[in-house]
């Protein structure tokens, strides 16, 4: 993957090379790398690529996720702060998740393994090459697509005028974050029906790597509003584990887990040149304030804002990324900023 004024990135070029050299072995017809992104005519201007904007979803994810009434009905609206009548509005899938390219696609455990550079360079060449953007009006991102928005700020800073990573920090995965995604992994591949990713239903383990998953995007206020009895509670979670297990393939869950590995931007946030405001809530279980990494690293980034919102009513903890209507404010503020500049 060639990068402006800069050599290829060996891991890069080394992903893509392997999934090209699948496509002459046992496996071929699953190996070509195919990235999914939504191109609703509601949600864009065809006719000339103008306030382009990059919006990315988080973990196991997919753009469809911002279709939603809470996000979509706010700010991609007629009047939104991304009115889709006004903006030229992308929303990928990242490798491994949604409808682009995944083990689950016929590869299984044998799909390269892949990270979030990878996933930003597959991003990067959708845009320029296929869909002929040269320039970003914003990056905004949730959760891992905040994660991305901190990388693409670093790899590309020239290429966007602003940069919005929410539910996220620039730094690397450590503590019990990292602690919570290592079980996650552990339970599927320790599971003997994960049978090295080769397995003809559903491995128990993931069961259990979805319960994880749970804890992590849980918000204790929300949650306690929605089960404020032991029944209620019991039910809440039944109905919890059905939505988010339903469909949902292992190998799919293992590899988007593990994707984060190697994250780390924080050696670079002085590369970032676009205005950035970086957006958590005080109720995020997987980005807890009280770590003070956020107060450390922002300053590093020179037109950097770091928005800590209290956990009220309107707060979903991790999820609050999700919902525009809290925080769409600061959102409004970085866009003026863009436009006196």
């Amino acid at each position: 993957m060639i990068r402006p004024n800069e050599e290829p990135d060996e891991a890069q070029v080394a992903f893509f090379d392997q999934l090209a050299a699948l496509t002459t072995g046992p496996d071929a017809g699953f190996a070509e790398l195919t990235a999914r992104y939504r191109a609703d005519p509601r949600l864009t201007v065809p006719a000339t690529v103008r306030n382009a904007v990059l919006v990315l979803h988080g973990t196991t994810g997919s753009g469809k996720q911002f279709l939603s009434e809470n996000f979509a009905g706010v700010l991609f609206a007629p009047g939104g702060l991304l009115d889709a009548a006004t903006h030229f509005l992308v929303l990928p899938d990242g490798i491994g998740h949604g409808r682009s390219s995944k083990p689950s696609d016929g590869m299984h455990a044998r799909f390269p393994s892949y990270t979030y550079d990878d996933m930003i360079a597959a991003q990067y060449r959708l845009l320029t090459e296929g869909l002929g953007v040269n320039h970003l009006e914003l990056v905004i991102g949730t959760s891992m697509g905040g994660m991305h928005a901190w990388m693409w700020g670093e790899r590309y800073p020239a290429f966007m005028d602003g940069l919005v990573p929410l539910a996220s920090v620039p730094a690397q995965i450590a503590g019990r974050n990292r602690m919570l995604r290592k079980m996650i992994i552990d339970d599927i591949r320790q599971d003997p029906g994960w049978n090295g990713g080769d397995y003809s239903e559903q491995p128990r383990g993931l069961r259990a790597a979805v319960q994880v998953l749970l804890f992590m995007v849980s918000s204790p206020l929300q949650w306690q509003k929605a089960a404020p009895t032991r029944d209620a509670a019991d039910r809440y979670l039944e109905e919890q584990m059905h939505s988010r297990i339903d469909g949902v393939d292992a190998n799919d869950f293992l590899y988007a887990f593990d994707a984060s590995r190697d994250y780390d931007p924080s050696p670079d946030l002085g590369k970032i040149e676009a205005p950035l405001v970086a957006i958590n809530s005080a109720d995020d279980q997987i980005n807890p304030p009280e770590l003070g990494l956020m107060e450390k690293l922002v300053p590093r980034v020179r037109r950097g804002r770091y928005i800590l919102i209290p956990t009220s009513d309107a707060t979903h903890g991790h999820g609050t990324h999700s919902y525009p209507a809290v925080w769409k404010g600061y959102l409004e503020d970085l866009l003026r900023q863009i436009e006196r500049r």
